[in-house]
């Protein structure tokens, strides 16, 4: 597997365990009653928490496809930045329930490693 399909697919992992931490986090007690009031764990929810919540996930999820698509000194910067940016809201956006925590573990490993590998990535 080449460098760039090994980090895509990385970034594939994060995205699979985002979304399982927020679909589990449905069937945690009172996290609905929770939403329902428009706060969580005291975090107000508003248009602009949303919108920018979506933004670091989307940056996720656009770095799947540009990994492979842009030349490679450019995707190694940007997948070095990428990194950088949702290691972040991995850890200062989730909750301290036991499987957020464990969801956040392995996007935060498996963060570090898309770094790794392309901090280490040199053109051949």
């Amino acid at each position: 597997m080449s460098r760039a399909e090994k980090i895509s697919t990385l970034w594939i992992v994060v995205m699979f365990n985002m979304g399982f931490a927020d679909i589990l986090s449905f069937m945690f007690p009172d996290f609905l009653a929770q939403i329902m009031t428009g706060t969580v764990d005291g975090v107000t929810i508003t248009p602009a928490f949303l919108l920018l919540a979506a933004v670091f996930v989307e940056l996720a999820i656009v770095m799947i496809y540009l990994t492979k698509a842009l030349a490679p000194p450019i995707s190694r910067k940007l997948n070095i930045a990428a990194a950088a940016l949702t290691i972040p809201f991995v850890i200062g956006g989730g909750s301290l329930t036991p499987h957020y925590i464990f969801f956040a573990s392995i996007e935060v490993i498996a963060l570090i490693y898309i770094g790794e590998l392309a901090w280490r990535w040199r053109a051949t």
